[in-house]
């Protein structure tokens, strides 16, 4: 049995009207925590690629894969509910790493073309994988 934590998708709330089903049907899927933040990434990633000249104007590659893994980071603890340590586990970084870039994008929220597209995101990743449940919540 391996010690790495998973996720597993609410599957609680209400109920779904009976044209929605959930994916996949009948069962909780659970990936490990590193695989979804890693999934969450490549999310961010591919919709940088698609309006990245209009949300994310950066000089360098560096410095745009650092605006990626901090949006990935933000995305995983506030739309999944993932704690910082457990998303600086995943990231491979430590969660003081994870709560600076939650400040860095949340202080970038202000500009509404930027806060459109991170709620974009967030919507996707929640259509995803629903939310996590957890008992503790690092804030």
């Amino acid at each position: 049995m391996s010690s790495e934590r998973t996720f597993q998708s609410g599957a609680s709330g209400p109920p779904l009207p009976p044209t929605e089903v959930r994916w996949p049907p009948h069962r909780i899927h659970s990936l490990p925590l590193r695989t979804t933040c890693r999934i969450v990434r490549q999310v961010v990633e591919e919709m940088v690629l698609l309006f990245g000249d209009r949300v994310l104007v950066r000089r360098d590659r560096r410095r745009l894969a650092c605006h990626v893994r901090q949006i990935a980071m933000y995305v995983c603890h506030v739309a999944l509910r993932i704690s910082q340590t457990d998303i600086g586990d995943a990231f491979g970084r430590d969660r003081t790493t994870v709560r600076h870039a939650c400040h860095a994008v949340e202080d970038r929220r202000d500009d509404p073309v930027f806060d459109d597209f991170i709620s974009a995101i967030e919507r996707i990743v929640v259509a995803v994988f629903g939310t996590l449940e957890v008992a503790a919540h690092d804030g």
